[in-house]
């Protein structure tokens, strides 16, 4: 695996949630600052890590139509939520799981005639965050027993955010990265072998409100947070 692209200055405050330093160099810089050396004591570590995602159909349902993430000054999780299931990992070597989300154009978008169409230039960029998973760091044979979720990961639009919840811009579409990296200390990140998945299918817009009804009918018929809600006529659901 090669090194994060990353600069030591960045993870002054290593904070799990807010890696805010860390997150921009790392978005900022497809290539490593200098080569990377595996130490000595890694010399024995023998991985190949490979991810699957989670309920893999169920993104594609969503992904057909063009999937919608609600944001809000509050802060909301993710649905479908991101699950994967890793393997190929050295059961003894130690690995941070993170994941980001990056912007996948520079495009804001509008849904008309129950479609989505580019509206013009995106907004400004929200300051970038990386979310590492909070039983990070583990032994790859941790990891490889569970599925690791990131269900806890919450999407916001308040630039002021201090919960290190993710910042996105409302009608821009987004896309999450799956990152592990071979280390068992968040300073050593910049340093340490590491290895990025995408999943197409997780490519989404972010909202404010539902703009596509057949996502909102996908998010009524799977999400079982969602099924306090019952159509009242004119295309509006209200809660009970």
């Amino acid at each position: 695996m090669p090194s994060l692209p990353i600069h030591p200055a960045g993870l002054s405050q290593p904070k799990f949630s807010q890696l805010n330093g860390f997150a921009s160099d790392f978005l900022s810089h497809p290539q490593p600052f200098r080569p990377y050396k595996v130490p000595e004591s890694d010399d024995d570590v023998k991985d190949d890590p490979k991810v699957e995602l989670e309920s893999k159909d169920l993104w594609d349902s969503f992904h057909k139509f063009g999937t919608e993430m609600v944001i809000t000054k509050s802060g909301r999780r993710m649905f479908p939520p991101f699950k994967v299931k890793v393997s190929g990992l050295d059961k003894k070597a130690k690995y941070i799981l993170l994941m980001d989300i990056i912007a996948v154009d520079d495009c804001r978008y509008k849904f008309h005639n129950s479609k989505w169409m580019v509206a013009g230039k995106a907004d400004p960029e929200m300051p970038k965050r990386m979310y590492i998973h909070p039983d990070s760091p583990s032994t790859g044979e941790q990891w490889m027993q569970k599925i690791v979720s990131f269900h806890k990961l919450k999407l916001t639009n308040n630039i002021s955010d201090k919960h290190g919840f993710t910042i996105l811009n409302s009608m821009h579409k987004y896309q999450p990265r799956f990152h592990l990296v071979r280390t068992d200390d968040v300073l050593k990140l910049p340093y340490s072998p590491f290895k990025s998945f995408i999943f197409k299918e997780m490519e989404f817009i972010a909202v404010t409100a539902y703009q596509n009804e057949k996502i909102t009918q996908l998010k009524i018929d799977n999400n079982p947070f969602a099924k306090g809600f019952r159509d009242t006529g004119g295309g509006k659901r209200e809660k009970k």
